[in-house]
């Protein structure tokens, strides 16, 4: 297991933000990033979620996805409940550093979505006239 220093250190310039190889993401006005979450096998996009610090810190620790429940004000250890469990075999941040693109096994190859669905994306969302309209 990792120790990580309590705080990610603060970006210092835009250049060593996008070129360096000092991770220091940067998060919101709420203390959040954002992280897309995908199936390591075969890219398949199974949810956006939120971290904070400590979320952030605990995933790296672990391996284990961790997130910060907005509606729920709590962290959220993604399948805590369920025991589908998300190890993170890769995380990638982008050039700028305030968002987080996760690649994760779900164990059990569970559903991911709490309406009991793989992906969270479940929908296609199509322009038909005036309307705008959700197919499954």
């Amino acid at each position: 297991m990792t120790h990580l220093p309590p705080e990610f250190p603060a970006q210092t310039d835009k250049h060593s933000t996008e070129e360096g190889s000092v991770f220091a993401p940067r998060f919101d006005d709420a203390g959040l990033i954002t992280a897309v979450v995908c199936n390591a096998d075969d890219n398949e996009l199974l949810m956006v979620a939120h971290m904070n610090a400590e979320a952030l810190r605990l995933t790296l620790e672990t391996g284990i996805a961790h997130y910060w429940s907005r509606s729920r004000k709590s962290l959220w250890k993604k399948g805590e409940t369920s025991g589908n469990l998300q190890t993170v075999i890769e995380m990638r941040t982008d050039c700028d550093q305030d968002a987080l693109w996760l690649k994760v096994k779900v164990a059990g190859n569970g559903p991911t979505c709490h309406t009991d669905r793989h992906s969270c994306f479940y929908r296609v969302v199509n322009v038909d006239g005036n309307h705008v309209i959700l197919h499954k």
